[in-house]
């Protein structure tokens, strides 16, 4: 098949595996905002500890072009924003937000990851090859 062919092709992906990208994606946003939020604006002083955003920026191009190995690991990365989230859970909605984002990222990377496969797996099973 020609190149140009596939690439206008549309990706058939079941409505469940995109609503779990798109939260993830959202989720992942949603994280990056908070934490700018909370070291440059709340604060009284802007702190530099909004470098923090940094490694969040890097997987938003992976979760956008569905690179599984980028789902697998940001399930990893959010854990030290999360125990952030509840160290600081004393300086209020910040911190709340945080958590929550952070869970639904990680609920959402993993269920991602696991319907994509599943999917992939009785992909193989409906049409055997010998």
């Amino acid at each position: 098949m020609p190149l140009a062919m596939q690439s206008s092709e549309a990706i058939s992906v079941p409505p469940v595996v995109e609503a779990t990208r798109w939260i993830a994606v959202s989720s992942l946003l949603g994280l990056i905002v908070v934490c700018l939020a909370w070291e440059l604006w709340l604060p009284p002083k802007p702190s530099l500890w909004v470098i923090k955003v940094l490694p969040l920026c890097i997987p938003v191009a992976g979760l956008l072009k569905r690179r599984m190995y980028t789902y697998r690991w940001v399930s990893l990365l959010v854990w030290p924003y999360f125990m952030e989230g509840v160290v600081r859970a004393n300086e209020g909605l910040p911190a709340a937000l945080e958590i929550v984002l952070t869970l639904t990222l990680f609920i959402a990377c993993s269920l991602h990851v696991w319907l994509r496969l599943r999917n992939a797996k009785h992909e193989r099973t409906d049409h055997p090859t010998a």
